[in-house]
């Protein structure tokens, strides 16, 4: 038995990796089983390898301790049994604070209790586009708002998304065909570079498993398939801390898909993930059962936010509206909304206890939608969504709640401490807030739109009047003072 020790530390929640050599005849993809066991004074985590192409076998570990940390492997090879080593795991740098974690039910924050308020963008195939645009999307996003990106496992093929990828997932003959028993490591590696990329500008990576808009065969794949790609994905990608698992854009469009196997993908990813990253699955007609044990979180499509509050009554779990129509021009009702009317639905969600995503669908000649390719963004609504996210980083960090205060007023806040009001397509003169009687708060009327903050004079309690500028779209924020 040998004993490999590495050199450098690694950072907790950072990645650390095994490579190991052994077997390339045959086909290493279904033929050899490879684990490893991580060890740290009693713990024992459990992680599967994968094979890598080229006689190269990796295992990869997201440790969540600081200290000593030993491994050992298990394989049908002997080539690839009983090896073993240690690392030393080290305090996290700066940036790295961990996965993201459900908290106080309905919200969500960093493994190391920083709040974490998703604000997420859609870029279903921007990682099948190659480097020139890839490399522009990002450059994009690092200019952004968004702390989350919906986007594809595999590549899609949809109007305005209609290129051929650069790769694919599997090994192809040579009349083009895949062959569904080889993966093709390279691919995964240029997933794993953005996702990486992604994790370094501090966005999570929202990872699709299936969809339904294929012409080269991922949507039928047999089960066994399936189930061997699912193993796999975890296998490579459950290290990178900003993953998340959403099992379908759609799923029920998927009809090759019955709904035991959905609850089957569920099953396999959550048993095979040691680190129990987020897991969603969303719908186009018909909701999957978000009440189920394996979803952490509902992820939907509609275009009514204030369902937002029934949502989270229904299934007890954080409401992320993850698409609930795009800013664009393009002649389907779902991708022509105006900048203002997609920031009014993110207010909307806000304000019901929930989380909205973003999309952009601006036409233009070379037919790069920034929803399905990435590339640059060209509406009016990431700026104020910047706005939004700076509101929403001042709130208290439990998270915002419906509250009720009457009058037809949609508010979000902590009872007693903070209110967040948005008034939406209204335009009254003034409204009134029942506050408490027992306190004196500090009240700010916002402008959604123009992106102020206008202070009202003094502190108030009890019933209290605010003048209003009688222009839709503007929020008040009121604060207990300290």
């Amino acid at each position: 038995m040998d004993n490999m020790k590495t050199r450098d530390p690694v950072e907790q929640w950072g990645r650390f990796e095994v490579e190991l050599n052994g077997p390339a005849d045959g086909n290493p993809f279904v033929e050899v089983e490879l684990l490893g066991v991580f060890r740290r004074g009693h713990r024992a985590v459990e992680v599967d390898g994968f094979y890598d192409g080229e006689g190269v076998y990796r295992l990869r570990f997201l440790p969540d301790m600081t200290g000593e940390w030993s491994w050992t492997t298990r394989s049908n090879r002997p080539a690839l049994d009983g090896r073993s080593g240690t690392f030393r795991c080290v305090e996290p740098g700066e940036g790295n604070r961990g996965p993201v974690r459900v908290r106080n039910t309905f919200h969500f924050a960093y493994e190391d209790g920083t709040p974490y308020r998703p604000i997420g963008t859609t870029c279903y195939a921007w990682n099948h586009q190659g480097d020139a645009r890839e490399e522009q999307t990002l450059a994009t996003l690092a200019a952004s708002p968004f702390n989350k990106l919906r986007m594809c496992l595999f590549p899609k093929h949809y109007e305005f998304s209609r290129n051929e990828p650069p790769r694919h997932a599997f090994a192809t003959d040579q009349a083009g065909a895949l062959d569904l028993t080889r993966f093709h490591p390279d691919y995964f590696r240029h997933l794993e570079l953005r996702i990486g990329q992604l994790r370094d500008l501090g966005i999570e990576a929202d990872l699709i498993l299936f969809h339904p808009y294929d012409r080269w065969g991922y949507a039928q794949m047999p089960p066994d398939v399936d189930d061997r790609v699912l193993r796999y994905v975890v296998a490579r990608l459950a290290a990178y801390r900003n993953v998340w698992w959403s099992f379908a854009n759609e799923y029920d469009l998927l009809k090759a898909k019955s709904p035991a196997d959905w609850d089957r993908f569920f099953r396999i990813v959550q048993a095979r993930d040691p680190y129990q990253h987020l897991r969603s699955i969303h719908n186009c007609r018909g909701f999957y059962d978000h009440a189920k044990p394996w979803v952490t979180h509902c992820s939907i499509q509609r275009p009514e936010l204030d369902r937002v509050a029934e949502w989270r009554r229904q299934y007890g779990k954080p409401v992320i509206v993850d698409e609930c129509c795009y800013e664009g021009d393009i002649q389907h009702n779902w991708g022509n909304l105006t900048a203002k009317e997609l920031v009014h639905r993110f207010w909307l969600g806000t304000t019901r206890g929930g989380y909205v995503g973003h999309g952009e669908t601006y036409y233009n000649d070379e037919e790069v939608l920034w929803w399905s390719k990435g590339g640059v963004l060209r509406g009016g609504s990431p700026k104020r969504l910047a706005f939004l996210r700076a509101v929403l980083d001042d709130a208290p960090p439990e998270g915002l709640d419906p509250v009720e205060m009457g009058g037809g007023l949609r508010v979000a806040g902590r009872p007693g401490e903070y209110y967040l009001a948005y008034l939406g397509n209204t335009q009254p003169r003034w409204k009134v807030f029942p506050l408490p009687d027992d306190a004196a708060f500090r009240i700010d009327v916002i402008d959604t739109w123009e992106m102020t903050v206008t202070p009202v004079a003094g502190t108030h309690r009890g019933e209290t009047r605010v003048d209003l500028p009688a222009k839709p779209h503007i929020a008040v924020r009121i604060r207990r003072e300290a």
